[in-house]
């Protein structure tokens, strides 16, 4: 019987990419292992089984030069890889061994053969339960059973992870290989740059030598625990258990500071360790993960920025002409001058308009406008204005002076000193709070959010404007996030209120990136006395979207029918509270709908949710920013699948441990926490 060990390796790991050709004591680490995998007396065989993907040739050509066979399959399929390697190296007993584990020790992989071969077991390893160190793990098969997997298994992970299938008792006899004591909880196998750093002191520690004894590193490991400190907090089989994401998110975060370019999109935010972070396609309301998961999004649809859905068939045609066509020249493209005619259009008491690519740069634009126009440095503010240091001067005072404004806790580390006192906060709908500001300061602008999560009370949107007028101050209105969500055009025009500037965002080019600063002609000429200028700012791919955008939203009347769905969430979410007898309070615009638990353990209900409506197919939270393709099917079943999960939240009410029931630690809150 021909006994051929494969080895599984690939230089594209998505959490430790080319961890295999990492040089440990000038060897790569596959080579490590090769060499002492070829001290095992019973295999005939090594072959090296790797994935077509050009990016693993430096791999087999390195595996080649060693004198080991090759075999290049397929990338996603690894079991199909396995077989046909199997198959042409014509084996009748097959050795699984993954490629990140260069301490694998001959005698144990003998051990695990002669369990299979000295009786009629199908499968046999020393992983069911595991009593090894990890990294020592062996599988050992027949042909037969690699066969009829290969044949039988549909599901992803047991075509992914090779064995799942033939671990199966109903199936399959099996035979695990014990030690007599658990030592399953050392870690020497290689799956993070931490893994490595103990790897290497082990075999630094023994070189030259490389056919010490897995004992001999355990004596170590006694001798030595300082060299195996590293990786404590790694847990065993961590990959197998975690999606493609987690563990992309993971090494995001070694070479991102935070992990990501936005803060509301961090795991951390939704479901610690296990959110999914990463997408693959998306479609109207579904979002598909590298895994190729599907989820119906009742989240936050790319923060708010398609209210059409995902890849809108309209916008996405206009640019992909626009791509074929050309996106960048040293001429400017003519859809700049038609959008902003389009904007005018729909706000008549504007006259001029400016493009950017993102919220944070139209408030940093509009201010720096306001600011020539006036002559004044001293700016009011009220809701959140993005991340530029003029914004972030606020909490250049005493105490936290965004605290109300969505960023509490937020330390203005690197916005200059002196920038302080030029950035005075007021709440919404506290016009008494903006009028004391006005008379003790020399506010030259108030910038605001027309409505965030409360609608003006007491005529507050009026005061404010007969405030501004009456002081010569300019008016500036943020709708970056409410723009075409209630309206058609400015949620400003809903209350008859007209500032003298405003910005638009967000909705404005259905997920492609499109910003507008609009203003009166004598506060935008302003511009010209100052510089504001970016290359990127003139690229046609955002107007042409934006200009798509604006004619499905009317034809489609878009904001009617994302009101009209917001208000059946909302309504929805208050029908389960009551039904469960649970304390929530609802928020925000109706496309923008919100609602929190009145609860000290608020947090780890949403938490949650997020948990368990992601098992059952959702991206999901305590909030929901609304797009056309939230069809009322698409709701009903969204309600259904969440009131078992609400039913556990009243039993957590009533003093079951909602910490037992969460499976990784508490979501963050808000921007309180950074990481």
């Amino acid at each position: 019987m021909k006994t051929v060990a494969i080895v599984q390796a690939r230089m594209g790991s998505t959490r430790f990419p080319n961890k295999v050709m990492r040089p440990i004591c000038h060897t790569p680490l596959i080579g490590l292992l090769l060499e002492r995998l070829s001290r095992a007396k019973r295999l005939d065989q090594i072959v090296l089984a790797t994935s077509a993907n050009p990016c693993n040739r430096p791999l087999s050509d390195y595996v080649r030069s060693l004198g080991f066979d090759v075999y290049e399959g397929s990338e996603d399929d690894v079991l199909d890889r396995y077989y046909q390697a199997a198959c042409d190296a014509q084996a009748d007993i097959v050795v699984r061994i993954t490629g990140d584990c260069p301490l694998i020790d001959p005698q144990i992989v003998d051990a695990v053969v002669l369990q299979l071969r000295d009786t009629n077991a199908d499968y046999a390893s020393n992983t069911s339960p595991p009593t090894y160190p990890d990294g020592l793990d062996v599988e050992a098969f027949r042909f037969s059973a690699l066969e009829k997997a290969w044949k039988e298994a549909k599901a992803p992970a047991e075509r992914e992870h090779v064995t799942p299938f033939m671990q199966d008792a109903a199936r399959f006899h099996t035979m695990n290989v014990f030690h007599h004591t658990d030592l399953s909880s050392e870690r020497w196998t290689v799956d993070e740059s931490e893994d490595l750093e103990v790897v290497a002191r082990v075999f630094e520690h023994f070189d030259p030598k490389r056919d010490f004894s897995w004992q001999d590193v355990m004596q170590l490991r006694h001798d030595r625990p300082e060299y195996f400190a590293a990786n404590r907090h790694l847990v065993r089989d961590e990959g197998a258990a975690i999606g493609t994401g987690p563990k992309l998110w993971k090494r995001a975060k070694r070479v991102i500071p935070g992990g990501n370019m936005l803060l509301s999109k961090r795991a951390e935010m939704f479901l610690p360790e296990q959110w999914p972070a990463y997408f693959s396609k998306a479609k109207g309301c579904r979002v598909w993960d590298l895994d190729g998961r599907e989820y119906i999004d009742m989240s936050i649809m790319g923060i708010g920025t398609n209210t059409l859905g995902y890849g809108h068939a309209e916008v996405d045609e206009a640019v992909r002409q626009t791509i074929t066509a050309g996106n960048m020249s040293s001429l400017n493209c003519p859809e700049e001058v038609y959008l902003a005619e389009r904007l005018i259009e729909l706000h008549p008491w504007a006259d001029m308009v400016r493009l950017a690519r993102s919220g944070g740069e139209a408030n940093a634009i509009a201010i720096r406008i306001a600011r020539a126009a006036t002559g004044k440095d001293k700016v009011a503010i009220c809701g959140y204005h993005g991340w530029h240091d003029w914004y972030l001067a606020a909490n250049l005072g005493e105490g936290e002076q965004l605290a109300g404004h969505l960023l509490p806790g937020l330390e203005p580390n690197g916005v200059p000193r002196n920038l302080r006192d030029t950035i005075f906060p007021f709440m919404y709908n506290r016009f008494d709070e903006l009028a004391a500001l006005v008379s003790a300061h020399d506010i030259g602008v108030i910038m605001m959010e027309v409505v965030r999560n409360h609608v003006p009370e007491d005529n507050f949107l009026h005061k404010v404007r007969q405030l501004a007028t009456a002081r010569n101050i300019v008016l500036i209105f943020d709708e970056c996030s409410s723009g075409f969500r209630q309206t058609f055009g400015g949620l400003h025009k809903l209350y008859g209120v007209e500032p003298d500037m405003a910005m638009f965002g967000k909705a404005l080019g259905n997920g492609y990136a499109i910003t507008a600063v609009i203003g009166k002609r004598e506060i935008m000429e302003a511009a010209q006395t100052t510089f504001i200028s970016s290359t990127f700012w003139t690229e046609r791919i955002g107007p042409t979207a934006a200009l798509k955008t604006l004619e499905v939203m009317e034809r489609v009347k878009s904001w009617e029918l994302i009101t009209k769905t917001g208000l059946e969430i909302t309504a929805g979410w208050k029908a389960l509270a009551a039904k469960h007898g649970l304390s929530i309070t609802t928020s925000g615009l109706p496309a923008l709908t919100g609602f929190s638990f009145n609860s000290p353990n608020a947090l780890a209900y949403k938490t949650l949710i997020t948990q368990e409506m992601l098992a059952k197919g959702y991206l999901a939270g305590t909030s929901v920013y609304v797009c056309t393709e939230h069809t009322s099917e698409v709701v009903a079943q969204f309600f259904e699948a969440l009131d078992p999960v609400f039913a556990m939240l009243k039993e957590c009410e009533g003093g079951r441990d909602v910490m037992s029931l969460l499976k990784g630690p508490v979501c963050h809150s808000g921007f309180r926490r950074l990481n």
